[in-house]
C-alpha cells in the first residue's frame, strides 16, 4: 500500500466482479482497488479515505476504512456442492461474490438447488463471505426454479401470514346503510378472459340534455381492509399485486381479491361510485362520489365485446347491447378530447400449459380495451381534481416533464427520419409529441420517445401527469391490486363522513413512497420472468429464421425484436464481414471498411442461435 491517506468521505460501494469497485461521493467517483475494499460487498455503504491527488492514476483513488451498513443479509442462489463444503452462486446481479457454506450448514439442500442463504460472516481482506442455508426454494430439476428464485430474491412471498389469513376468513358482515343502490341498474364488468379479480364495473345513461351519465363503480375494499389491521399492514408491505405468466402474487388474500371484494356477476358487492356527466365534446360537466352497492349483470370479456361492437352483432348480448353502443360512442368522444401521449407499444401474452410455454403472442388492444381504459382515466382524473381542490392529504400518480438533455437527444434522433421536434427543449408540451406519434405510427419512434420519458410514480404533491397531459391524476380504480388506490378510498370515505383528514398526511406519504418502491420491484420481476419464459420458448425454434426489427444498438451487439415481442441479440463479434463501430448518438453501428449500417428500426433477417433462460439471454445471428 504505502500511500498517504487524506480526506474522509462516505458513499455506496459499487463492486465489479473482478473485486475492485467505485464509491460515488457528492463531488466525484472514487476508484477502490481490490486490496483496499476491506471486504465491502456490492451496494454496502462505506467510509473511505481519499488519497492525495498526486497519487491518483487518471482518476480519484481511495481506500475503504469502515463499512457503515451492509446491503445484503440474505442471498438467493444456486448451491454448488463439493466434498465437505459448498458455495452459493448468487442469482442476483447485485451480489458479486459467492457465499461459502460448510457441510453442517447446508441443511437439506443438495447441489443444484435454489436456496436462500443467510450471511453469518462477511468477507474480509483474506476470507470469503460465509453463510448458512435457511431455505430450499426449489430443487435442481424444478422447471419453475428460476422463477421461484427470482420471486424470493425480490423479497416477495406467495403465501400470506397466518394472522392475515385469519382476518380474511373472518370478515365483517355487509352493511348497506347510507349507500346508493345500483343493484337494479345494468351494471357489468369488462375484463380479460383470464381475469379473476374484478375491481371495476361500469354503467351508462343519457339525461334529458343529451349528456352522458357515466358510472364507474369500484370495489369498496377498505370496508373489509381496515386501517391498521393485519390485512392492511400486509397490503401496505406488498404494495401491489404481481402478474406473472403462470401465477399471480396478490396484494390481498384470495378470499378478498377473488371473493368478497371482486365484482363477480350475480352477487351484491359494496362499491364506491364516481358518477360523471359528460357532454358531446368530452368535457366533464359535473360529478358525484358516493358509497354504493351493485350487482353485476354480466361478466364480459374484451375480445367478445370487441367482436360485438366491430361487427355490430348483438346476438347473445342483447341485454347489454344498447349500453355498449352508447359506451362506444362516449369512448371515441373521450379519446378525441385527450391531448396526452398514446404509445400503444406491443405487449406480450405468454400462454402456459403444464408449466411449459406454448405460445408467445402480442396482446390485442381493441375497442373494448380502449373503452375501459378511457372510462378509468376519466374517473381517475375526476377523483384527483376533486381532492386537490379540497386541499387534503392525498396520493397522486405523477409523471414529470422530460429532462431537457433527453429531449435534445430525441430531437437529433427524429431529425434522422426528417421529423422536426419544435418548441423549447426544456419545456416540450405533450401535444407536440402526441402529434408526432399520430403522424408517424412507427413502433421504433414510439419506443425512442418512451425511452426519453421520466418514470411515473406516486406522490403527495400534485405536479401533474405529463404523459397523459392531465394537471390532476391519481390511481383510484384498482384497490384490489394497488395500495395507493386503497389509501385513496380510505381518504374518500373519511371525506364523505366529513371527518378531519389531517392524520392522513403521514399515511399518504408512506403509501406513496412504499407503493412507488414496490411497483418498481414488481415491474422488474415481471420483466425478468417474461425474459426467462421467452428464452425457454425460443429454444423450440433453434436454427429457425425470422424477420425482425432492430430495437437497440450497443457496443456489444444489436438487439432484434421479432413480431411476437421476443427480443434477442446479434453479438458484434458474430458479424464477420467487418469491424463495426458503435455510434450512440445515431443509435447505430457502422462498418469500418464496408460502411454498412445497422440502425434502430431497420428490418433484418436472423437465425435463432440459442438461449440461456437462467441468464435471461437470447442469441441471434444475422442471415
Amino acid at each position: 500500500m504505502g500511500k498517504k491517506k487524506t480526506r474522509a468521505l462516505s458513499g455506496q460501494f459499487n463492486k465489479h466482479t473482478r473485486g475492485f469497485g467505485f464509491v460515488r461521493t457528492e463531488d466525484f467517483e472514487v476508484y477502490i482497488a481490490k486490496e483496499n475494499t476491506l471486504g465491502a460487498m456490492n451496494k454496502d455503504m462505506v467510509s473511505i479515505d481519499l488519497f492525495p491527488e498526486y497519487l491518483w492514476q487518471d482518476r480519484p483513488e481511495g481506500i475503504v476504512t469502515s463499512i457503515l451498513s451492509r446491503a445484503s443479509k440474505e442471498v438467493v442462489g444456486t448451491l454448488q456442492g463439493h466434498r465437505g463444503f459448498a458455495f452459493v452462486i448468487p442469482d442476483e446481479r447485485d451480489v458479486k461474490e459467492d457465499i461459502f457454506v460448510k457441510k453442517e450448514n447446508m441443511g437439506l439442500a443438495k447441489a443444484g438447488d435454489k436456496v436462500l442463504v443467510k450471511i453469518t460472516n462477511y468477507p474480509s481482506r483474506k476470507t470469503k463471505a460465509e453463510g448458512v442455508v435457511t431455505e430450499v426454494i426449489a430443487r435442481a430439476k424444478d422447471d419453475q426454479g428460476e422463477e421461484k428464485a427470482l420471486i424470493r430474491a425480490k423479497g416477495l412471498k406467495e403465501k400470506f401470514p397466518k394472522e392475515v389469513l385469519r382476518e380474511a376468513r373472518n370478515l365483517k358482515e355487509m352493511d348497506l346503510e347510507g349507500r346508493v343502490d345500483y343493484r337494479k341498474d345494468n351494471v357489468f364488468t369488462i375484463d380479460g378472459a383470464d381475469s379473476k379479480d374484478f375491481d371495476d364495473a361500469v354503467s351508462i345513461k343519457k339525461n334529458e340534455e343529451g349528456n352522458y351519465l357515466l358510472y364507474v363503480h369500484i370495489a369498496d375494499v377498505t370496508y373489509y381492509v381496515e386501517d391498521g389491521s393485519a390485512l392492511d399492514t400486509e397490503a401496505f408491505k406488498r404494495g401491489t399485486s404481481v402478474y406473472l405468466p403462470d401465477k399471480v402474487i396478490p396484494m390481498l388474500p384470495e378470499e378478498l381479491s377473488n371473493g368478497i371484494c371482486s365484482l363477480n356477476p350475480g352477487v351484491d358487492r359494496l362499491t364506491i361510485t364516481c358518477l360523471m356527466e359528460i357532454d358531446s365534446t368530452g368535457k366533464i360537466l359535473s360529478h358525484d362520489i358516493h358509497n354504493s352497492v351493485v350487482n353485476s349483470k354480466r361478466r364480459l370479456v374484451y375480445n367478445e365485446i370487441s367482436d360485438v361492437l366491430e361487427k355490430k352483432d348483438p346476438i347473445g348480448f342483447e341485454d347489454v347491447y344498447d349500453d355498449l353502443l352508447l359506451m362506444e360512442e362516449l369512448t371515441y368522444i373521450l379519446r378525441k378530447s385527450r391531448a396526452g401521449l398514446d404509445f400503444e407499444l406491443p405487449e406480450s401474452k405468454i400462454t402456459m400449459e403444464d408449466g411449459k410455454v406454448v405460445s408467445v403472442d402480442v396482446v390485442e388492444r381493441r375497442i373494448a380495451n380502449i373503452l375501459i381504459e378511457e372510462f378509468m382515466l376519466a374517473a381517475n382524473r375526476t377523483i384527483a381534481e376533486h381532492f386537490y381542490w379540497m386541499n387534503v392529504p392525498f396520493v397522486y400518480r405523477v409523471h414529470e416533464k422530460p429532462d431537457m438533455e433527453k429531449m435534445v437527444e430525441l430531437k437529433a434522433f427524429l431529425a434522422m427520419f426528417g421529423i422536426p421536434l419544435k418548441g423549447k427543449m426544456d419545456n416540450i408540451h405533450p401535444s407536440t409529441l402526441a402529434k408526432i406519434l399520430e403522424d408517424y405510427d412507427v413502433s421504433i419512434i414510439k419506443t425512442v420517445i418512451l425511452r426519453s420519458m421520466q418514470k411515473a410514480y406516486y406522490s403527495t404533491d400534485c405536479i401533474g401527469h405529463f404523459g397523459l397531459a392531465y394537471p390532476y391524476y391519481c390511481h383510484f380504480t384498482s384497490p384490489i391490486r394497488r395500495y395507493p388506490d386503497l389509501m385513496i378510498h380510505r381518504i374518500i370515505k373519511k371525506a364523505l363522513l366529513g371527518e378531519d383528514l389531517s392524520s392522513f398526511e403521514a399515511k399518504a406519504q408512506a403509501a406513496a413512497e412504499q407503493s412507488s418502491k414496490m411497483e418498481k420491484v414488481a415491474l422488474e420481476l415481471e420483466r425478468d420472468v417474461e425474459k426467462i419464459k421467452k428464452a425457454q420458448y425460443i429454444l423450440n425454434f433453434k436454427n429457425r429464421k425470422f424477420e425482425g426489427v432492430i430495437s437497440g444498438v450497443t457496443e456489444y451487439g444489436i438487439y432484434v425484436e421479432l413480431e411476437n415481442t421476443i427480443e434477442g441479440m446479434v453479438r458484434m463479434d458474430s458479424l464477420k464481414d467487418d469491424f463495426y463501430i458503435y455510434d450512440p448518438k445515431r443509435y447505430r453501428a457502422i462498418g469500418e471498411r464496408t460502411r454498412k449500417v445497422y440502425a434502430l428500426g431497420q428490418r433484418v433477417l436472423i437465425r435463432v442461435k440459442g438461449a440461456n433462460p437462467k441468464a435471461r439471454q437470447i442469441d441471434f445471428v444475422e442471415e
